[in-house]
């Protein structure tokens, strides 16, 4: 059976390592293309869009895809409904795989919002020097707030016509760790971040870190998903790929 897993996270690709140990399934991980020099997943994968729900439901035809795994990031919404409608068209069974949120914990100072413009709302009244945790595709949303100082992590550095906010880049991979997140926050004197609902261990660290300081953090809350079956681990994914089989 060959089975199509849709990436974008450390989960996926751990997931490809363990479905190409499973005597008959054949996996192909499909990558976004976002970064530029993504963590390539074991066995067979592809990298860029498919056109919409169309070019998905093609693709799934063509290459005769049996099951749809959706291990993609939690705030990639688009595609997870794209999924979600080809798989429907096709007839092909879908589960998604997503990672429970962060929960907020005693001592941790969240302000809570629904996106990253009421992110950068949130920010400019009450922030001097925040931690921009959101990704290089985010980062105009802040550029007009002058009088505060931006400190930005990102797998890879913005495009030159970006618009980018006041304050230095910082290029780096997860997963970190506490004692890497707590230093960041000291050296750079940081007093907000500014933080998706990722979940998962790769980037908790700086969650920590921030409780420990009584650093505020603005977390961005996760988008909509589509409805259908869906587990929170690797080991409900392998469950369910026995189950399809």
């Amino acid at each position: 059976m060959r089975v199509l897993i849709l990436g974008g996270t450390g989960d996926a690709a751990e997931l490809a390592a363990k479905v190409a140990t499973i005597q008959g399934l054949e996996a192909i991980t499909s990558l976004a293309g976002r970064t530029r020099e993504p963590s390539i997943p074991l066995g067979d994968f592809r990298v860029g869009g498919f056109g919409g729900v169309a070019g998905l439901a093609s693709y799934l035809r063509e290459m005769q895809i049996d099951l749809l795994i959706d291990a993609t990031h939690p705030f990639a919404s688009q595609i997870s409904f794209n999924a979600a409608d080809a798989a429907t068209e096709v007839g092909v069974p879908r589960l998604m795989l997503i990672r429970p949120p962060w929960e907020k914990e005693s001592g941790d100072r969240w302000i809570e919002v629904d996106s990253v413009a009421t992110a950068a709302v949130s920010v400019a009244n009450q922030a001097q020097r925040v931690f921009l945790t959101v990704g290089r595709q985010e980062l105009a949303a802040f550029a007009h707030l002058e009088k505060i100082w931006f400190l930005m992590r990102m797998i890879d550095p913005p495009t030159d016509d970006a618009l980018v906010p006041a304050g230095r880049i910082l290029c780096d991979r997860g997963p970190f760790t506490l004692n890497n997140e707590r230093q960041i926050l000291i050296h750079h004197n940081i007093d907000t971040i500014v933080s998706k609902n990722s979940g998962g261990d790769a980037t908790k660290p700086k969650i920590i870190a921030a409780r420990e300081l009584g650093v505020k953090i603005v977390m961005i809350n996760r988008p909509a998903i589509p409805p259908g079956e869906q587990v929170t681990d690797l080991d409900g994914v392998l469950e369910w790929l026995k189950v399809e089989r």
